[in-house]
């Protein structure tokens, strides 16, 4: 178990009549940057906030850090870094007073760190919170998130809305710190580009399930696309159908092989990341409707 960063098993939440998460078992191994992609309503942010601490499971097992039990209790708390998706900051004040107040809110805090973020980023101390960009809001924010030196950081769609040049700085931000080693990370997002560019884990939630989750390097080499009528193929031993109208005249089928892939499977298309990820949520869609 100390071998993950966070470990989730058969993991249940429900509200009321809805289940946002329906038995979700995956493990992040520690020192990745993990992508958990899904469309809206997938389950992805209540599964962030049940990483982080912040809700808890109706049923099912949390290990965060090599640690189960109370998943508030302040030790655990204390390691984990969290942003949110609304990236909440006191609009009222000014930069150098939010570094002030997260100096007394938080346990472990960096403040040199923290300075340095901000002023790398052309940012001044003494502007208001109000007064920022989107992309100065969120990188403020992350550099609180940052400064507090957290093993496991949590990030709710951390570029979203931003335009390309600040979601660039984000990113590279994010990598810079990951680099430095000891930090793990878990990120939502619905860009794949952000997949490829920073992430080398991949979770794909759908209708509240995880569907997929694994090296990032490993899906996209143990899938194969065929394309056109599926009667001219011979399925490989070993092989999975994901999704695909395997009788169509112009179909498409998604297979996942078993790898090495043998030199007679090369004729096979290699698949774009969308087209994993979307072949799994619609094979997800149909079973749900079954």
């Amino acid at each position: 178990m100390t071998d993950f960063a966070v470990q989730l098993t058969h993991v249940t939440k429900s509200y009321r009549r809805r289940d946002a998460l329906r038995d979700c078992t995956v493990a992040i191994p520690r020192g990745r940057v993990a992508a958990v992609v899904g469309s809206n309503g997938a389950g992805k942010s209540t599964m962030l906030r049940i990483m982080a601490g912040l809700t808890s499971p109706t049923a099912g097992e949390v290990a965060v850090l090599g640690e189960d039990g109370p998943a508030q209790s302040a030790p655990r708390l204390s390691r984990v870094g969290y942003l949110d998706q609304e990236r909440p900051l006191y609009r009222g004040f000014r930069v150098a007073e939010m570094l002030r107040a997260a100096t007394h809110t938080n346990q472990h805090w960096n403040d040199d760190l923290a300075r340095e973020h901000v002023r790398s980023l052309g940012i001044g101390l003494e502007q208001r919170i109000r007064d920022l960009s989107g992309g100065q809001h969120a990188q403020v924010a992350l550099s609180i998130c940052l400064a507090r030196e957290p093993e496991l950081l949590i990030l709710d769609e951390p570029a979203a809305a931003l335009d390309p040049a600040a979601r660039h700085d984000l990113l590279q931000l994010l990598m810079q710190q990951v680099s430095g080693g000891g930090v793990s990370v878990v990120l939502s997002t619905h860009a794949l580009d952000d997949v490829v560019a920073v992430c080398d884990y991949l979770v794909v939630m759908a209708h509240g399930r995880v569907v997929l989750a694994d090296d990032l390097d490993y899906i996209l080499h143990s899938h194969r696309l065929v394309r056109g009528p599926a009667n001219d193929h011979r399925w490989p031993e070993g092989a999975v159908v994901i999704h695909g109208q395997r009788g169509a005249r112009d179909g498409v089928v998604l297979l996942r092989l078993e790898l090495p892939v043998a030199p007679d499977e090369c004729s096979f298309e290699e698949p774009t990341l969308d087209e994993i990820v979307l072949a799994y949520m619609r094979q997800s869609a149909l079973e749900v409707a079954s």
